[in-house]
C-alpha cells in the first residue's frame, strides 16, 4: 500500500517547465493536487504538434483516468478557470470527472483585480511586478479572515457574503482615487460561479486522506518557484503563498510524515518575470540570445523574461528548504549554441566570498562564474560536455538530476541514470 504523497515544484522564481514534467509523470499517478498558487501562474504543455496552457487547473488533467484536485492553498478566479474549463472541453476532456474543487479554497472576486492593479500602481518604481490578477489581495483576506471560499457557493447567503466583502474593497480602492465600474465584470463572475455548479466539489483533506487509505498515488504539484515564496523568496519580490514543499501539507490539509519524493524543477539557465533581485541576469546579446531561443516570454503575461546563468548557491538553498530528493533539468537545448557555458558558484558581498544565499540580495551582490564547455546539439541525447555539466550540478547541490529536457515537446524528455552527488 502507498501512502505518501509526492511533491513537485520549482526550484528557482517560476516558469521552469513544471507542466511538462507533471504530465510527463503523470502516468504513475492517480491523483493530481494543486497546493498553492491561483490564475497568475501558466503551465505550458506541448504534445502531439499542440501547445496547452494552464493556470489553475492541475496539469494532468490531459491524462485518462487522472483526477486533478485544485486544493484549498488555491486562489481561485471563476471566470479565468470557467474559460480554462470550455477550452478543454473542446479538447474533449471531460471535465465533471477529470477535476475536482477544495470547499476550502478561496475566490478572487473582481474587487481583487481592481485592488492589485491600484496598490501596484501605487508603488511607482518599486512595483513587485504583479500579474494584476488579484492573487494578493485575495491571501490578504484569507489571513485577514473575510475571504470567500468554494465551500460558500453552497450557502443560501452567498449574496449577503459577497457583497459584505464588496463594501470592504469599495472603502479602500476609494483611498486609491475614483471607484472602477465593476458591474460588467461582477455579472460575468455571478454567470461563472453558477456555470461551476458542474465540477464536484470536496473536502480535500478527507478526500486526500481517503485516497492515501486506498493506496492511491498522488503527486502535489506547486506553482510559481522557491524563490518566489513568501517566506524564503527574494521578499517583498514574492509571490502570495508557500511556493515549498512545506506548503503542500498546509495547502492540502496533508501530514508532514506523508510526503515522500520531492522533484525540484530547474532550468539549465535562470529566468525571472517582473522586479526583483537577480544576480547573475544579463543585460547584453547573451541574455537576448537566450530569451529568443528559450522563448522565455510569460505564459500568462507575455512579458518578456530576464535571462541569465545558472545560479548554484540559488539551486542548492532550494535543495535545502524543500528537502528536495531528485531534479529535473528543462531547457538544455536553449544553450545548445553557445561554446561556452557559465556557471554561478557563489557571491561576492561586500568583499567577501560565500556559497549561501544572503538574506537579501541586494545590488552589492557579485555573482562569482566558473566556465564550462557548451555542449553542440542536445538531438541523439546527452553529449559528454552536457552530461559533465550535470555532473557539476549533482556535486555541488547533492541530489541527482533524474530528468533532462531537451525540448518542449513531452517526447523530448531523457530519463537519466545519474551520477555520484556529494
Amino acid at each position: 500500500m502507498r501512502q505518501q504523497v509526492d511533491v513537485l515544484l520549482g526550484a528557482q522564481w517560476g516558469d521552469e517547465g513544471k507542466g511538462k514534467v507533471v504530465d510527463v509523470v503523470a502516468p504513475d499517478y492517480q491523483v493530481i493536487a494543486r497546493f498553492q498558487g491561483g490564475p497568475n501562474a501558466g503551465h505550458t504543455l506541448l504534445f502531439e504538434g499542440r501547445k496547452h496552457v494552464l493556470h489553475t487547473i492541475p496539469s494532468g488533467v490531459f491524462r485518462p483516468g487522472t483526477k486533478n484536485l485544485v486544493g484549498n492553498g488555491v486562489v481561485i478566479d471563476p471566470v479565468i478557470f470557467l474559460r480554462e474549463l470550455k477550452a478543454l472541453e473542446e479538447e474533449g476532456v471531460d471535465t465533471a470527472e477529470a477535476i475536482l474543487l477544495s470547499r476550502r479554497a478561496h475566490l478572487i472576486l473582481p474587487t481583487h483585480r481592481a485592488l492589485d492593479a491600484a496598490s501596484e500602481a501605487e508603488k511607482g518604481k518599486s512595483k513587485i511586478g504583479s500579474t494584476l490578477k488579484g492573487i494578493g489581495p485575495t491571501y490578504m483576506d484569507k489571513t485577514g479572515r473575510n475571504g470567500l471560499r468554494v465551500g460558500d457557493l453552497e450557502r443560501g447567503d452567498l449574496r449577503t457574503l459577497y457583497d459584505g466583502l464588496k463594501r470592504k474593497h469599495e472603502r479602500l480602492l476609494g483611498l486609491y482615487g475614483d471607484l472602477p465600474d465593476l458591474r460588467e465584470a461582477e455579472e460575468e463572475w455571478m454567470d461563472a460561479v453558477r456555470q461551476l455548479e458542474r465540477i464536484p466539489r470536496v473536502d480535500c483533506e478527507h478526500y486526500l486522506d481517503e485516497a492515501l487509505r486506498e493506496g492511491r498515488s498522488i503527486l502535489a504539484e506547486g506553482a510559481q518557484g522557491t524563490l518566489l515564496d513568501i517566506d524564503y523568496g527574494t521578499y517583498p519580490f514574492v509571490t502570495s503563498s508557500n511556493t515549498i514543499s512545506a506548503g503542500a501539507c498546509t495547502g492540502l490539509g496533508i501530514p508532514p510524515t506523508r510526503i515522500g519524493r520531492v522533484i525540484g524543477i530547474f532550468k539549465a539557465y535562470c529566468t525571472r518575470v517582473g522586479s526583483g533581485p537577480f544576480p547573475t541576469e544579463l543585460h547584453d546579446d547573451i541574455g537576448e540570445r537566450m530569451r529568443q531561443a528559450g522563448h522565455e516570454f510569460g505564459s500568462t503575461t507575455g512579458r518578456p523574461r530576464r535571462c541569465g546563468w545558472l545560479d548554484l548557491p540559488a539551486l542548492r538553498f532550494a535543495v535545502m528548504v524543500n528537502g528536495i530528493s531528485e531534479l529535473a533539468m528543462m531547457k538544455a537545448d536553449v544553450l545548445n549554441d553557445f561554446g561556452t557555458i557559465r556557471v554561478c558558484t557563489g557571491y561576492r558581498v561586500n568583499g567577501s566570498l560565500t556559497d549561501r544565499m544572503p538574506y537579501t540580495l541586494t545590488d552589492d551582490v557579485e555573482a562569482v562564474y566558473e566556465d564550462l564547455p557548451g555542449w553542440g546539439d542536445t538531438a541523439a541525447g546527452i553529449p559528454a560536455e552536457l552530461e559533465a555539466y550535470i555532473l557539476r550540478i549533482e556535486n555541488a547541490v547533492g541530489v541527482p538530476v533524474k530528468l533532462v529536457s531537451t525540448g518542449p515537446d513531452r517526447a523530448q524528455t531523457i530519463l537519466r541514470a545519474p551520477g555520484v552527488t556529494a
